[in-house]
């Protein structure tokens, strides 16, 4: 909503944004490294000094940014949190590894993202290198290269050597020409946080790449549910800049806690309007009405024929077992409902499983799986379902269940704490205001409450609001 321009004509050509995903060896970083040493005009303004989590670099009197950022964990974490801010993603395959799990898991990431993907076959100098082979296994996951009379450009490179490089950047360019990216430079910027950190001599600081409109010094803003004034803003080079327009990545300081990465940042026309703004994003998340992916979520979209596809996330302890699984999952069969696996996987359900269901807006299913508890805390926060079966007829049966919206959703209740009531200060028609002393655990604000007097349950409610002493908390704990 927020980049949606009115009036066309006030759209203008942008650099393309470019992530770089692949297999953990295949040289992702090496081939980034060779872009960048490769780029004349940066070398000349001084180099890159610093590293701000994303660049760009200049090929035929033009920019290409990319995102310096860990592979498609990132991306997906990114997505999760609403943002999309890759036009292109670059898959690198090994020539002589050809494709392993983690280029599987770069390409369901990338195809579920709807972004159009150019494959760089890296280490073409090795005497092992066989290309053809690689090209051969892509296909099997529905990237044909254009020779073989299929969509997918396919670019053989040596990182080592810089071989295909130059040819590599032609064609991103090409790709972003069938893009049409555009952004109108001329309004309120429109940013999203690619990293951020703590500065020792700064503060909170983040680098955004800017999505449209032009970021300036002295910017009122809001990110996330905070709001802030652009005090700093530095180049890739780590030079100072007054302004940064669509596509640039920037480094800026002047927000009051550190930002998430896929957080929006948009700029305001004056700090009442940025304060208004980010109170509003808090009473919304307070009021929790930011989409749920539960089970029960779900369903009830199904029912109320919101949802007309439900993405899982698949993992099994085998490959028999995960082929056996998609096969059935394959003949479910549902007249107003699909299923689509988004992402499949031998093996244990990981934090990036429960992020990739969470940029779907689906659910994680595993078949003699394990579930660690930091990925049971990453789904608790995230609020994606993950779901495990030891017999496969039990996880097809749920999954006809959800789609017909039979499936009751599991209630797991989580006791926090006991506290003991000492006095009335306010009784009104809906509501009570209540002096209490926390007896054990600790008390939340905005959690569930039961109220027993002797033994028996008098009554149920909600904290609105929950203070120690006069000052407003989120918790309070024991004693």
């Amino acid at each position: 909503i927020l980049l949606k321009e009115v009036d066309p004509a006030n759209l203008q050509p942008r650099a393309p944004i470019v992530v770089v995903m692949g297999h953990v060896d295949h040289g992702k970083t090496k081939l980034l490294d060779c872009i960048r040493d490769t780029d004349i005009v940066s070398r000349e303004a001084g180099g890159i000094t610093q590293h701000i989590g994303a660049y760009q670099v200049e090929k035929n009197n033009r920019k290409i940014t990319f995102l310096d950022t860990p592979g498609h964990e990132a991306f997906t974490a990114m997505r999760a949190r609403g943002a999309r801010v890759t036009d292109i993603a670059v898959l690198v395959v090994a020539a002589d590894e050809g494709v392993k799990p983690q280029t599987v898991e770069a390409i369901q990431h990338a195809q579920e993202a709807n972004v159009p993907i150019i494959v760089a076959i890296n280490k073409i100098d090795k005497e092992a290198a066989q290309p053809d082979r690689v090209k051969g296994e892509l296909g099997e996951f529905g990237l044909v290269p254009e020779e073989w009379g299929g969509k997918t450009i396919m670019v053989p490179v040596s990182a080592m050597t810089g071989q295909g490089i130059a040819h590599l950047l032609e064609m991103i360019l090409l790709t972003a020409d069938m893009e049409n990216l555009r952004a109108n430079p001329n309004r309120e910027a429109v940013a999203t946080v690619i990293e951020a950190n703590l500065s020792q001599n700064l503060g909170p600081v983040a680098t955004v790449i800017i999505n449209t409109g032009t970021l300036r010094v002295m910017d009122n803003f809001v990110v996330g549910s905070t709001y802030g004034r652009i005090k700093v803003m530095k180049d890739q080079t780590g030079h100072a800049v007054e302004s940064a327009g669509p596509s640039i990545p920037v480094l800026i300081a002047g927000i009051p806690v550190t930002p998430q990465s896929g957080d929006i940042l948009h700029a305001m026309p004056s700090e009442q309007i940025a304060r208004q703004q980010a109170v509003s994003v808090m009473l919304l998340k307070e009021a929790d009405i930011i989409k749920k992916r539960g089970i029960g979520e779900i369903i009830s979209q199904i029912s109320s024929g919101q949802l007309k596809q439900l993405k899982l996330v698949l993992k099994a302890d085998t490959k028999g077992s995960l082929e056996a699984l998609k096969q059935s999952i394959s003949q479910i069969k549902n007249e107003s409902v699909g299923v689509k696996i988004i992402l499949s996987g031998v093996g244990n359900i990981t934090e990036s499983d429960v992020m990739m269901a969470a940029a779907g807006g689906g659910i994680v299913m595993g078949f003699n799986t394990t579930i660690y508890s930091n990925v049971k805390k990453l789904s608790e926060r995230e609020n994606v379902e993950v779901l495990n079966y030891n017999i496969i007829y039990n996880l097809l049966d749920d999954i006809k269940k959800i789609l017909t919206g039979l499936l009751e959703p599991e209630i797991i209740e989580n006791i926090l704490g006991r506290a003991e009531l000492k006095k009335v200060f306010l009784t009104e028609k809906k509501e009570m205001i209540i002096g209490c002393k926390v007896i054990s655990g600790h008390v939340e604000n905005k959690t569930k409450v039961r109220v027993f007097r002797n033994g028996q349950l008098t009554g149920e409610g909600v904290i609105n609001s929950l203070k120690s002493f006069d000052k407003a908390a989120h918790d309070v704990n024991e004693g």
